[in-house]
C-alpha cells in the first residue's frame, strides 16, 4: 500500500463547522473544523474530571488564554504559559508542565489542553503520555501548521541539541478542535510556513488535491476563508486516513514524513533558531523529489510542479546557503527513519504516490546534496 485514495475527491469547500474522525478503535476521536469552534465545540464535554490544565505560550496566551478559559466553568482550571518557539521545545521546558501539575495538585483523572501551535501540542501531549502514566488531552491548535498535521495523529515528543523530536512518544488526544478564527492573527511567515504540510497531502497521497493548490495558490495566500477551510479539511481527512491504518507507524504512516529527514537536519543544524519548520520541510520535498527523479520514479515535470507550487506559496526550495553536503550527512543518518543502519527516505513515484525505501544508490543522495548545496 503506497498511496492513500482519497474518498472525497470530488468534495466540495465543507461549510463552518464539520467534524471527521480519527479511526482507531477504543481510541478514535473526533476532529472538529470552523470558526469560532473554540467556543461551539463544547470542549467541556471532553473533561474526564474535574481539573483541567491549560498549556499555553507567551504569544498565544494573551490573544486565546481566556476564551478557552470561559468554556470551562465549574472545572478547576490551572495554566502553565511556557517561551514561545522551537528552541524551547526540550525537556528542560517539558519539566515546567510537570511542575504545574504537581504544584497545583493534578490526578490521574486531571485532563491537559494543548492551546497552542506544534510546539505546545508536541510537548502537552508527551506530557499528558508520562504524567501519573498517562492522562487525556485535548489539541486546540492555533497555527495552520498544527490544524492540518501536528495535531492530529498522536505524535507527541521533544527534541535533543543532537536531534529533533528524538524523545516522545504516540500518544492520542480526545478530541482535537481546530478553530480557523485564530488563523487571523497568525503572521504570514508563520501562514505559509504551515502551507508546506498542506501541500504535503497533495504530493504523498492526494494528487486531486495538488492540483486544487496549484489553483487556489493565491486564494489560500489571501486567507479566503472558503479556500482555507477546504485545505484544512482535506489535509486533515488524508492525515486521519493514514493514522487510521498505521497508527504507531510500522507501515504507510511513514509516507508522512516526505522531506522530512532533509528538513529536520535543516532544522538540527540551525539549532531550531533560524528556520521554522514548514521551511524547513518545504526544502526537503524538494530535496526529495529530486532524489525521486535520480531513483527514476518521477518525471522533471512532476519535480518542476513541487519546486513551482512551493515556491508559489512563499517557501524555501533549497537548503540554508551556510550548509554543506557532509553537513546533511553527518545529521541524517541519527534521523529515526534509520533502521539496522539503512538510511529511509520518502520518496514519490508520482504526484499523489509515495514510498519509504532505502532502495537507492548513495551516489543519488550525494548528487542531491552535491547540486542543492550552494558551499
Amino acid at each position: 500500500m503506497n498511496r492513500v485514495d482519497s474518498a472525497a475527491s470530488g468534495l466540495n469547500s465543507p461549510a463552518s463547522g464539520i467534524s471527521l474522525d480519527v479511526n482507531l478503535g477504543d481510541r478514535s476521536y473526533p476532529i472538529h473544523i470552523g470558526a469560532g469552534q473554540m467556543s461551539a465545540a463544547n470542549i467541556a464535554q471532553y473533561i474526564q474530571g474535574q481539573k483541567a490544565l491549560i498549556v499555553t505560550n507567551t504569544s498565544i496566551a494573551p490573544l486565546y488564554l481566556q476564551i478557552l478559559q470561559d468554556q470551562l466553568s465549574g472545572v478547576q482550571v490551572d495554566t502553565v504559559i511556557l517561551q514561545d518557539g522551537e528552541r524551547y521545545k526540550n525537556l528542560e521546558t517539558l519539566n515546567e508542565i510537570f511542575t504545574g501539575l504537581i504544584e497545583s495538585q493534578h490526578d490521574r483523572k486531571t485532563t491537559l489542553i494543548a492551546l497552542g501551535g506544534g510546539v505546545v501540542g508536541d510537548m502537552t501531549g508527551f506530557a499528558a503520555a508520562c504524567y501519573q502514566r498517562g492522562v487525556p488531552f485535548i489539541q486546540v491548535p492555533t497555527t495552520l501548521l498544527a490544524q492540518v498535521d501536528s495535531s492530529v495523529g498522536g505524535k507527541t515528543a521533544v527534541n535533543h541539541s543532537l536531534g529533533k523530536n528524538m524523545i516522545g512518544a504516540f500518544y492520542q488526544p480526545r478530541a482535537v478542535i481546530i478553530d480557523t478564527d485564530t488563523l487571523s492573527t497568525l503572521p504570514d511567515r508563520e501562514f505559509r510556513s504551515g502551507l508546506a504540510e498542506v501541500i504535503k497531502y497533495g504530493l504523498i497521497a492526494d494528487p486531486v488535491f495538488f492540483t486544487w493548490l496549484e489553483d487556489n495558490t493565491q486564494g489560500l495566500l489571501n486567507r479566503d476563508n472558503e479556500a482555507l477551510a477546504y485545505a484544512i479539511h482535506r489535509s486533515c481527512m488524508n492525515k486521519a486516513m493514514v493514522v487510521s491504518a498505521d497508527e504507531t507507524e510500522q507501515g504507510i504512516r511513514a509516507i508522512l514524513n516526505l522531506g522530512h529527514t532533509f528538513g529536520h537536519a535543516i532544522e538540527t543544524f540551525q539549532q531550531y533558531r533560524d528556520w521554522l519548520h514548514g521551511e524547513a520541510v518545504a526544502a526537503g520535498m524538494v530535496m526529495a523529489a529530486h532524489l525521486s527523479l535520480l531513483a527514476g520514479k518521477i518525471s522533471a515535470e512532476d519535480l518542476q510542479r513541487a519546486r513551482n507550487l512551493i515556491a508559489a506559496c512563499g517557501l524555501p526550495a533549497q537548503p540554508p546557503e551556510n550548509m554543506k553536503a557532509d553537513d546533511f550527512l553527518h545529521l541524517m543518518v541519527r534521523d529515526k527513519k534509520v533502521l539496522d543502519g539503512q538510511l529511509r527516505l520518502v520518496l514519490l513515484d508520482s504526484i499523489g504516490s509515495a514510498t519509504v525505501s532505502a532502495d537507492f544508490e548513495s551516489k543519488w543522495l550525494q548528487q542531491v546534496l552535491t547540486e542543492t548545496c550552494l558551499v
